[in-house]
This record gives C-alpha cells, structure tokens and sequence, in this order.
C-alpha cells in the first residue's frame, strides 16, 4: 500500500477532489495547512503575526491506496491541481506498512 500526500493550492482543491472521484477514488483526507518555501505563492502569501515567516494557505489531499493505483493516483492530482504557475505544489508518495479499520478489524488493503 502507497501513502500519497499533495500539497496543492487551495482553489484547485474542489477539482482534484471532484477529478479523484471521477477516477474511482473516493476515500480521500483533505486538511487546511499553511506552507513556506516553494510552494508559497508569492502573490497570495503574506506574513504571520503568530509565526514571523511567510506562508501561504495550501490544501493537503491525502490518498492510501493499493501499490497498483498510485500511479493513476498522482497523475490524477497532478493534472487536476495544475495551473502552470510556480507555486502549483508537490505530491510526495511512501509506504503504508499497515492499516487496520477501527470498526471491523480488517487489516490491509482490505481496510481501505
């Protein structure tokens, strides 16, 4: 099982989730989250009273799934949450060494 993680812009964040159940894929985390760096968009992102650095708003699309989906996986977010412009994202893919559904104990991709 692969973890996929994107850091996407916070306007395309519909569209990847709405391309991600065209594509089948409907068990999806999507967080509020505040990033620096790269994917700051310089024309969105200000400075934090709170933390004294830029940031700018990002939304985190999180995706497990089975190892033979992740590719379909990542190319769906990245063609959804494209724009062309800096500041577009990043999606980055590990290992799930377990995973247990709390309610019926299924262990595995049987659990997602």
């Amino acid at each position: 099982m692969k973890a996929v993680k994107a850091y996407i812009r916070c306007i395309k964040a519909e569209e990847v989730l709405e391309a991600l159940e065209d594509a089948g894929i409907r068990d999806v985390t999507l967080i509020d989250v505040m990033g620096t760096g790269h994917l700051v968009d310089p024309n969105v992102s200000k400075y934090s009273i709170e933390c004294v650095k830029k940031y700018s708003k990002v939304a985190k699309v999180e995706v497990v799934c089975s190892s033979t989906d992740v590719h379909k996986v990542v190319e769906v977010i990245r063609k959804a949450a494209f724009t062309g412009m800096p500041g577009d994202g990043m999606i980055f893919v590990s290992s799930v060494e377990m995973a247990v559904k709390i309610r019926t104990g299924a262990v595995g991709e049987s659990a997602v």
